[in-house]
Formats: C-alpha cells, structure tokens, sequence
C-alpha cells in the first residue's frame, strides 16, 4: 500500500512539520500549569493503590492526534514514488579480421612468433566486444573464408585457434583477402561495416589488386584499417635442418605505402606494429574507434501516494476522537 516516496509534488507544506515539536511542547506545558491543586493532610494512604490503565495511557489521544497531523501534511505535500528505467537500444557493427597466415608469419620478432601474437590479441578484441557480428577471412596465396559473420564468439575463437600456416598455398595475396571480405559483408544491413587487415609482406600473389580490392570495399562502405606487422630491420626466421630447428635472419618487407593506400581510401588507418606490446594497443585503439552506439532513453512512472496517506491521517483521527469521547471521556 505504502510504497517509498522518492519526492513530493507541494513539499512547501512540508514547513507544517514545525508545528508538531510546538504542539509537543504545549502539550507539557499546559499538563503542568492546569493540574488541579487540591488542600490535604496526606495521601499516604493512596499511595498502595495501584493506577489504573486508564492513567497511563492519558497521553495516547493526543500522541494519535500527533501522528494524524503529521501524517495529513505528508498526505498534502502529495508524496510520489517513480519507476525509472532505460530503454536501450545497440545498433551492432559487422566486423571481418582479414589475417595473414603465409609462412613468413612464423617470424619470431613476436613472441611466440608472429601469427600467435595476432592469434592471441584478436582473441582479446573479439572476447572485448558486444552486440557486434565478427567473422575470419585468411589469407596466403588465396584466400579463405574460416569464419562468417556472426555473433557466437566462442565459436568464432574456436575456429581463430585452429588457424596454423599451411592451410592454404603459400604467398601473400592480400586482394584477394580483402575482396573474399567484401564479398562477406556487402549484403550486410549494418550502418558500420569494419574490416581489420593483417599482414607481414608484399602483395605478390592473386589477380585483384589491393587498391581496387579497397575502391570495391569503399563502394560498399566497408572501413578498413590495415596493419603491417614486423619489427624493423631483419627478424629470425626459423629453418628446420638435419640439426634441428636453426634460426636464419630474414629481411622485413613491408609494403606500407600499400596499406596506407588502402586504409585512405575506405578511410580507415593505417598502423604499424613491431612488438606485442605495440600489436595489442593497435587492437586496442581500433577498439575506441569502432564503438557500438547507443541510444537510449530515459522513462519515468510516478505513482501518486495522496490518497494512502490522507486514509491513514484521517483513521488515526478517528480514532483519536473515539477514544477521547468514550475510553478517556473527562467529566466537567
């Protein structure tokens, strides 16, 4: 009945509340200045007689009468509880991981080497997200499609776990790669179709250029941001032998007027990552950029308490004037 008021529509009469210590305080007052005085020898022998319940309970209708005012000026300050809540609304963005698995990703600038490092922190981007459809195109020397679009991400890491170098013919098609991509996301609904290019080389594989791969990605408004993954200089490589596994320095070769090309034109970003270190805050930067919105909006329900209260005010007068007419009736 009485549910929690969280504000009042009229709390200026709140201000009556004054009155009551007033009342209190008049209240003592008049008990001591009207008790009737009386001439006695003694009243000793009263003193054995036990009071009445009707004594003790002499304050109670004005302690009722009390409450009743308190309560009626709560009632007509007109206290309210409200229900709030959100309506949330996510629009989610499609996003493709285009990943390099040729063989020089094996490189081991990157620990454990380069493809793991890649491996592990587009799991953590994938496991950072919400609401979003992600998919897993791979690439060599042609291209496959290891995961569509979706949004079960632990199947989706499940199958990002599986990939190893090997998969696919050996070289570095990266047109191909993102014109498999493409092709995943342009029948796509979404307002913000991203798509995250990773690799370590040259595009020297595959009939599709990567320019025109990204001039198709841009009709399409696919956003691409492409990373060039390796330290710079020469990195070790490692060579199995009749003695075991040798490491053998390889050059870096990365053609980052490409990928810069093909981020300008999709207008996305171009980064280069030469540690782990350097990898996950790239993951973590396109993270910021590539935010999920949402719109929300705010509701709120009052329920007005008015009429709970003025009941409960006007009951206890009742009963104040019950009990002061027949229970602790005074005799003039």
């Amino acid at each position: 009945m009485f549910e929690p008021i969280t504000q009042f529509a009229n709390p200026e009469f709140l201000w009556l509340l004054i009155l009551l210590p007033l009342l209190v305080a008049w209240y003592i007052w008049k008990r001591r200045v009207l008790t009737a005085a009386m001439k006695h020898s003694s009243l000793a022998v009263f003193d054995q007689i036990p009071s009445g319940w009707r004594v003790h309970l002499r304050p109670l209708p004005f302690i009722l009468r009390l409450l009743a005012l308190g309560v009626l000026i709560v009632a007509f300050a007109r206290p309210q509880s409200s229900a709030r809540g959100e309506k949330v609304f996510r629009e989610g963005i499609d996003i493709t991981i285009v990943l390099d698995i040729s063989g020089s990703m094996l490189a081991e600038d990157f620990r454990p080497n380069r493809l793991d490092a890649a491996k592990e922190v587009a799991k953590e981007f994938i496991q950072g997200r919400i609401n979003d459809r992600i998919g897993l195109v791979i690439f060599a020397g042609e291209s496959f499609t290891q995961c569509p679009l979706t949004t079960d991400y632990a199947v989706l890491i499940d199958l990002l776990e599986k990939v190893k170098t090997g998969y696919l013919e050996d070289g570095t098609a990266i047109g191909e790669g993102i014109a498999n991509a493409v092709n995943r996301m342009k029948s796509s609904k979404s307002k913000s179709k991203v798509m995250i290019l990773l690799t370590d080389g040259i595009n020297n594989m595959g009939s599709i250029d990567p320019a025109t791969a990204a001039e198709i990605a841009e009709t399409f408004g696919i956003r691409i941001y492409t990373i060039g993954v390796g330290t710079r200089g020469m990195a070790p490589y490692p060579v199995q032998t009749p003695f075991g596994v040798q490491y053998q320095p390889v050059p870096v070769e990365i053609d980052e007027d490409m990928l810069g090309q093909v981020a300008a034109i999709t207008d996305g970003q171009y980064f280069r990552a030469t540690s782990n270190r350097k990898l996950k805050e790239i993951y973590e930067e396109i993270d910021k950029l590539e935010r999920t919105k949402i719109e929300v909006t705010e509701f709120h329900r009052y329920t007005e308490l008015f009429y709970p209260y003025l009941l409960l005010g006007l009951g206890l007068l009742l009963t104040e004037l019950l009990l002061s007419a027949f229970v602790f009736r005074k005799i003039p």
